[in-house]
């Protein structure tokens, strides 16, 4: 039921660990209603503001029942990546990755198509999160992350990453600039697009490019296969969304935290 009171987050055996706990929530579980009926956790969407608080709450509770909140970044299609040990007070850093190593800190980011990316090093005990749409993806966001993870004490050998709920290839047209601004960069980059029905038009595989960044960057790493775009059960899209002419949209979470003692 979209209103239960337990939110039902996906999970994937690449970040198994008896000392990590990560979910990609769902829109299960929640109490938002109307075009945000379930778990709503987008503080930047028009949704009830106390609907959205409780939310969060209750995705706090499913990571750490001891968690305060969740701490995300405010984020901004960005490649950068911060560090935190503790709740952010005040105005949230514009960053798209964030890392930590504190137990018991429960760190996310919150996407509506865009690929949401966790990290894992239990090695070190570091973990991150990546929100990863077509700009910060080619921007070096995940590789910032990896980096962040690194100074604060990972092994890029022993990173793992798994990419959560996102748009899918079939589902993710775009025009002619999208190809060149990716091409320019690298022209083997084309392998990621292919032609859309509609002229002058691609359709861009942003699932298959962020793991090859994954990939190029040395880490491990999977993916989920759940299109945000085609299961309206259970995520919400920006894009469908959009094609629907609606006011606006909900978005899903993706968390991680190291387990306290």
């Amino acid at each position: 039921m979209l209103n239960g009171e337990t939110p039902e987050p996906k999970t994937h055996t690449l970040l198994d660990s008896a000392g990590v706990r990560h979910g990609f929530f769902t829109r299960q579980g929640g109490v938002s209603s109307g075009l945000y009926r379930g778990l709503n956790v987008g503080s930047g969407s028009q949704d009830a503001p106390e609907a959205v608080a409780e939310n969060r709450r209750r995705a706090a509770k499913f990571m750490n029942p001891r968690a305060e909140a969740i701490v995300t970044p405010w984020q901004v299609h960005s490649p950068d990546a911060v560090v935190v040990d503790k709740p952010f007070q005040g105005e949230k850093p514009k960053a798209d990755g964030i890392v930590t190593a504190t137990p018991g800190l429960v760190i996310g980011v919150v996407t509506a198509d865009c690929g949401p990316i966790l990290f894992s090093d239990p090695k070190a005990g570091v973990i991150g999160a990546a929100h990863a749409g077509w700009k910060g993806a080619i921007g070096g966001v995940l590789e910032n992350t990896i980096a962040a993870m690194e100074k604060t004490g990972a092994r890029r050998a022993d990173i793992r990453a798994v990419l959560g709920p996102s748009i899918s290839q079939r589902n993710y047209e775009v025009g002619p600039e999208y190809v060149s601004t990716f091409t320019t960069q690298d022209s083997s980059f084309k392998r990621f697009f292919i032609p859309s029905p509609k002229p002058d038009h691609s359709m861009f595989d942003l699932r298959a490019f962020s793991l090859h960044r994954l990939e190029a960057a040395g880490v491990e790493c999977a993916m989920t296969d759940d299109c945000t775009y085609a299961d309206e059960d259970n995520f919400y899209s920006y894009r469908r969304a959009t094609h629907r002419k609606e006011a606006d949209y909900g978005r899903q979470l993706s968390a991680i935290s190291i387990r306290s003692a």
